[in-house]
């Protein structure tokens, strides 16, 4: 019997998507790293972003970086993704169209990646996986 049969849907792996959130301290450079992953699973109406940004690194690329404003932008993202008052004018989307808009391509110190897909038994523990893999 499959485990859907046997109706355990939290052991049932769902498709899930997921970006990472890149800085980019000067734009005209190019020159980027990592400092966090949204995560987006449909079939659980789940979205998250998980952030950790390096100081040393912004810095090192940028030395005259508004690092405050960096992490305004990366809170900014989490917040979009929780949903409610903290999602401004997003609070009312559901968690799909908040991803989207989200990993819309954008020309500013913080962008998303590509998207990528993946399975999972757990979209929230994907995210921390993703975190420290890609990011830390």
């Amino acid at each position: 019997m499959s485990e859907r049969t046997l109706g355990t849907r939290s052991r049932e792996q769902d498709v899930f998507e997921y970006a990472l959130l890149r800085v980019v301290p000067r734009v005209e450079r190019g020159e980027c790293f990592n400092a966090g992953v949204l995560v987006y699973c449909r079939a659980r109406s789940f979205v998250a972003a998980r952030t950790h940004l390096d100081e040393t690194k912004l810095l090192a690329l940028d030395p005259g970086a508004d690092v405050a404003g960096v992490r305004a932008a990366l809170r900014a993202v989490e917040g979009v993704c929780a949903g409610g008052e903290a999602a401004g004018q997003a609070a009312r989307d559901d968690a799909g169209r908040r991803f989207r808009w989200l990993i819309a391509p954008r020309s500013t110190v913080v962008q998303p990646g590509p998207v990528h897909t993946g399975l999972t038994i757990d979209p929230g523990a994907e995210a921390e996986r993703l975190l420290d893999l890609l990011v830390k």
